[in-house]
């Protein structure tokens, strides 16, 4: 997942918009790299709650935008369209995110509200499926194109 966030880190860097998500999958992509050293007494652990809520604020602006034009809904995949894709972008930050967060090794003292180490090795894994499916089933299968409105 850090290559795919440190990728789309920069392809932002030509949006209007770029200040918004940059340093969103930027911050994604560094929790990733170091996830090694989340614990209860990190910095990396308050970046990454941190990462967590400007996902969350960005994916509420987002389809908050998408449902007030009239352009994508709520669960609507459809690549072509800009807000669908930061939609899917943030979404994928925010369970990267809450995964990391939930991790039982990356906390000394287990507590009742961790997952199971397996739930977020298989989250984790079923995350990446998703990331490289999801536009291989739309560019490939579907034969869809991108088309750039008036943001980018």
């Amino acid at each position: 997942m850090a290559m795919v966030f440190a990728y789309s880190a920069s392809v932002q860097l030509n949006d209007p918009d770029w200040y918004l998500w940059f340093p969103l999958y930027a911050c994604a992509c560094a929790v990733n790299l170091v996830n090694w050293a989340i614990t209860s007494e990190t910095i990396i652990r308050q970046f990454a709650k941190l990462t967590l809520w400007v996902g969350v604020f960005l994916f509420i602006k987002v389809v908050i935008e998408g449902l007030g034009s009239g352009t994508a809904g709520l669960w609507c995949l459809d690549l072509s369209k800009r807000v669908v894709r930061e939609k899917t972008g943030s979404g994928l930050v925010i369970i990267s995110m809450f995964l990391h967060l939930n991790d039982p090794q990356n906390s000394r003292k287990r507590k009742k509200n961790k997952f199971p180490r397996e739930y977020v090795e298989y989250g984790m894994a079923m995350l990446v499926f998703f990331t490289f499916g999801l536009p291989f089933v739309f560019f490939v299968v579907g034969n869809g194109e991108i088309k750039f409105d008036e943001k980018g």
